[in-house]
């Protein structure tokens, strides 16, 4: 009988193993490719009223959105951007986990007026960038486009969805 039991489990622990091993020719690993799609169209304007630029964007205004923004992403066009939408207007304080471009974020208050900067944030960095006063709005764009076109802290911004 001990004989018997043996040979069973060991039938039995055999066709388990086996049929749980996956064939690796079988497995196929995909990568998920994060590509912009277009939300709306952003403007930006100099307090005089003068345009700076009008660009694309897509829109963060869920958590997972939130959370996830720019993440995995290789590159991102001049005029392309990411306008995150806060629940509240408060200090916010962005990272750049797992972001492989660099970016400058751009804060902006209730009124949509731009109040502060970070500017060339380093990809991958996990320092906290905070905007330093309180702010509802952050757009984030290619790194060193604020420089390049002269944003300054005053200077409006204004969006509308497609």
């Amino acid at each position: 009988m001990k004989t018997f039991l043996k040979i069973t489990f060991i039938l039995f622990a055999s066709i388990a193993v086996y049929s749980c091993k996956e064939s690796k020719k079988d497995t196929i690993i995909t990568e998920t490719e994060f590509v912009f799609t277009k939300e709306g169209t952003l403007t930006l304007t100099k307090a005089d009223g003068s345009l700076i630029k009008t660009i694309d964007v897509e829109f963060a205004e869920d958590d997972y959105e939130r959370e996830t923004g720019l993440m995995h992403r290789s590159s991102m066009k001049p005029l392309q951007g990411m306008l995150f939408i806060q629940d509240i207007e408060r200090v916010q304080n962005f990272y750049m986990k797992n972001t492989l471009i660099p970016l400058d974020l751009i804060f902006i208050d209730s009124n949509k007026k731009v109040v502060s900067f970070a500017e060339n944030a380093k990809p991958l960095d996990l320092t906290s960038l905070s905007s330093q006063v309180p702010a509802k709005y952050v757009l984030e764009i290619n790194g060193g486009l604020s420089e390049e076109w002269i944003i300054e802290i005053g200077d409006t911004v204004d969006w509308t969805r497609d």
